[in-house]
């Protein structure tokens, strides 16, 4: 008990406790005592009441400090989308196009290598690149991506090819993942983004994706990456047709793959964007517009207190919730802001407005807003920079035009 109170008294020595049940109080006593929740404990924790809440924020913010301190990461990256033409017909999906459509897209290597020169002269240590599976493009030219890229920037990171990606270019090149993954990483593929997971309960998965990349493909691919020593994210996009009962599902998938491989960096809540989704506009009265508020604090604290000891970094989306969101979740189990991303599409694609760019030096001013201490870290969270607190950051203008808009206007 006396690692209990010592436990109590760091999260602010308030009564935590205090009108909980007797359920979630067991739960959250033994995630002090180092137990991870059950798969039936993490659902339990989804379905709190207000009061039941306040005490999961309370723990998740502990386990936050206890992993990370005070400390705030992000990271200097540029997001290069180099096709959005995709034949795959997935119902959320917002950003594909079909080639013949207004705004279809397909540009050079040249031009992908040109983007990643400008962002490396804007100081990125990463790009993050991921298309459309367009029904034209080669094999091959995931391994030519990474052959121009590391010919020009050696020492860019390139965190690439979401597990979608990897299935298509092994399929269209005949080679196993195994073979396919270990050629890319040879070629410079440094890292991989976990996204195309969406939800892993098979039932859900399967209606949002038609099942064309079903959930045991993914484990599959996302393990054989881990086991090359590629490590990559985790993500799950909540808010559609779902329930706790499949995010706790899809959670608990993902904490197997790590207690397997160790191979996940962070995990990265990603807020379903309805306003120009097909999922929601063909089905208004099926899909819900999204998660809610209480929706999105659960689903970061949840993810802290069930990936403690594990996953030892949670991420924001400000692209889905903005920079305002994004702060205030930084006293709720979340210890990293991403990337300043320069360009953005998938969310704006989706509908959101919440830009395509924050700076570096708005990222220290957002996380110095929340009395944290700013941390540039890299892809594989080495910490690069310290800011302290006097230090004035002078950085470059926003890459793309923001028409008058300030996404840290809440702090004016």
């Amino acid at each position: 008990m006396k690692d209990l109170h010592t436990a109590c008294i760091l999260v602010d020595q308030e009564e935590i406790f205090t009108d909980v049940s007797k359920d979630i109080r067991l739960i959250l006593e033994n995630c002090l005592k180092e137990k991870l929740p059950s798969l039936n404990d993490i659902e339990r924790l989804f379905l709190t009441n207000e009061k039941e809440k306040r005490a999961v924020l309370k723990i998740a913010d502990f386990l936050r400090k206890k992993v990370n301190g005070d400390n705030v990461s992000f990271v200097i990256n540029r997001n290069i989308n180099f096709t959005n033409v995709c034949y795959m017909g997935c119902k959320f999906c917002g950003f594909a196009k079909r080639s013949d459509e207004a705004g279809a897209e397909w540009i050079s290597l040249d031009q992908v290598v040109k983007r990643a020169k400008e962002a490396w002269r804007r100081g990125a240590t990463e790009v993050c690149i991921q298309g459309g599976l367009h029904p034209k493009l080669p094999g091959k030219y995931y391994r030519e991506l990474l052959i121009s890229l590391k010919k020009e920037l050696p020492e860019l990171h390139i965190h690439a090819f979401s597990p979608f990606e990897i299935w298509y270019g092994a399929k269209k090149m005949k080679l196993s993942y195994s073979d396919f993954l270990q050629d890319l990483k040879e070629c410079g593929l440094g890292s991989m983004p976990g996204t195309a997971a969406e939800i892993l309960d098979k039932q859900i998965r399967q209606q949002l994706t038609r099942n064309k990349l079903s959930t045991d493909q993914w484990v599959e691919i996302i393990k054989t990456a881990h086991n090359l020593g590629i490590p990559s994210t985790a993500t799950i996009m909540y808010g559609h047709i779902d329930a706790p009962r499949h995010w706790a599902i899809h959670l608990d998938t993902i904490r197997q793959i790590q207690t397997e491989t160790g191979g996940f960096t962070e995990f990265v809540p990603l807020s379903f964007v309805h306003y120009d989704s097909p999922l929601f506009l063909e089905n208004p009265a099926f899909v819900r517009p999204g998660a809610s508020e209480n929706e999105v604090d659960l689903m970061h604290a949840v993810s802290r207190i069930a990936f403690h000891g594990l996953i030892d970094n949670v991420q924001v989306s400000w692209t889905k919730l903005g920079a305002e969101r994004a702060r205030n979740l930084l006293s709720m189990g979340v210890n990293d802001l991403g990337g300043t991303l320069m360009n953005e599409s998938i969310s704006r694609s989706a509908g959101s407005n919440n830009g395509q760019e924050i700076t570096e030096g708005e990222m220290v001013k957002i996380i110095r807003s929340a009395s944290k201490i700013p941390v540039r870290r890299n892809t594989l969270y080495k910490t690069l920079k310290t800011y302290n607190t006097l230090e004035v950051i002078s950085g470059d203008e926003p890459l793309v035009s923001r028409e008058g808009r300030d996404p840290l206007s809440f702090l004016h």
